[in-house]
């Protein structure tokens, strides 16, 4: 095997061994009837199919892989509890639970909640029976115009599921995520107190 000045391999024998080791299959390649290494699946561009359990139920959605999972919630599904209004994390209107846990769902693609629990506002109530927080909004006229009520709800929800006995300061934080416009704060916390209380 001839070498270059340097005392390393030529261009000519390094393509020669190279095209040797093709041919064995030894790199992989087809010429030695070996497949390529797989590489990420790939999605889209199209629509694809996304299962999330919701509320408790199994749902399929078809979306654009970009698809938000606000999005397929509100669109996709019919569920228009959850309200659209800044699409950027900042004011708590589209707060669901997934998996237990207050999230945004301007946030999330829906791809990332695929096979997760998600619970929205409309799978509070048992039937005419609302749950303990929702009873509370009513009982303290925790809300105004009522946009950000849903968004409040599901962040009182998700903090008293992991803390029953929640103190007022654990309110105050866990409640800073969401905005309402109409500043029903202070009766908003008297609700969330109030639960967390057993009143």
């Amino acid at each position: 095997m001839s070498t270059a000045r340097d005392g390393g391999l030529s261009r000519r024998d390094f393509l020669g061994v190279t095209g040797a080791l093709a041919g064995s299959g030894l790199l992989g390649g087809a010429a030695g009837g070996g497949e390529p290494p797989a590489g990420p699946a790939s999605i889209g561009p199209g629509a694809i199919r996304v299962g999330l359990r919701v509320n408790g139920v199994p749902r399929d959605a078809d979306c654009d892989a970009r698809a938000t999972l606000l999005d397929v919630l509100r669109d996709g599904l019919g569920l228009t509890g959850a309200k659209q209004a800044c699409d950027r994390g900042e004011c708590g209107t589209c707060t669901v639970l997934l998996d237990g846990r207050p999230v945004y769902a301007c946030m999330v693609l829906a791809l990332q909640a695929r096979n997760r629990e998600v619970r929205t506002i409309e799978g509070l109530a048992k039937g005419e029976v609302l749950h303990p927080v929702q009873r509370a909004f009513v009982e303290h006229d925790a809300f105004q115009c009522g946009f950000c009520t849903p968004g409040q709800i599901m962040s009182a929800v998700g903090l008293l599921e992991r803390a029953p006995a929640a103190t007022p300061e654990d309110v105050e934080a866990g409640m800073c995520g969401n905005l309402c416009r109409c500043a029903a704060y202070v009766r908003i916390r008297d609700a969330v107190n109030a639960v967390a209380k057993g009143k």
